[in-house]
């Protein structure tokens, strides 16, 4: 249960991810700190503050509180990244942080209680509290990038007008065990879930 878990979890977190790399990779850069106004944020302010959560929650994740002293969360909602390669260093710091933690769990550790905030929570829910937090601001970062791109974006899923032949080349292919991020993750085309 553990690993088939864990693999699954992982799956998830590479799509979300992916999900931002190729929002990113269609943008120009003035678009990355775009805001629609004063009280929304940018698409580095946004990775700003998955950056500080992802290092909070996932650094020494079994054995310290997710919510670390060092966090500055109402910084990371300071508009002041100033360069995609610094948006990118972030992103990818973040990132690895949470790849490196998921990768010490085990069956002799999945029954830790993890903390946050005080507030304790079996491994499993700490994973899932993070699976909804994370794919939540993903989705702004999407939403920006077909907003700023508009007839120049690329879907990042079945494109308009695509769904019935999508539909069609899956249920011609024989019923099988496999994860909805397979294809997307190593495919040349993406495919979404939805």
């Amino acid at each position: 249960m553990t690993a088939d878990y864990l693999t699954s979890a992982r799956k998830q977190f590479e799509y979300y991810k992916l999900l931002g790399d190729r929002t990113f990779a269609q943008l120009p850069d003035e678009a990355l700190f775009w805001q629609y106004n004063a009280e929304s944020n940018s698409i580095a302010t946004i990775v700003k503050h998955l950056w500080g959560n992802m290092m909070s929650r996932w650094t020494d994740f079994l054995t310290t509180d997710g919510e670390k002293e060092w966090r500055q969360r109402e910084a990371e909602f300071d508009n002041d990244v100033q360069t995609r390669a610094e948006l990118l260093a972030r992103w990818e710091q973040g990132w690895s942080c949470l790849f490196a933690a998921l990768d010490l769990l085990n069956e002799s550790n999945w029954h830790t209680i993890v903390y946050i905030r005080n507030q304790g929570h079996s491994v499993l829910e700490a994973i899932n509290r993070q699976l909804a937090h994370y794919p939540y601001h993903i989705g702004q970062i999407v939403y920006i990038g077909k907003m700023v791109q508009d007839a120049g974006w690329e879907s990042l899923s079945i494109p308009r007008g695509k769904s019935q032949a999508f539909n069609a080349e899956k249920f011609a292919q024989p019923q099988r065990r496999a994860h909805f991020t397979d294809e997307f993750l190593t495919g040349p085309a993406p495919s979404s879930p939805h």
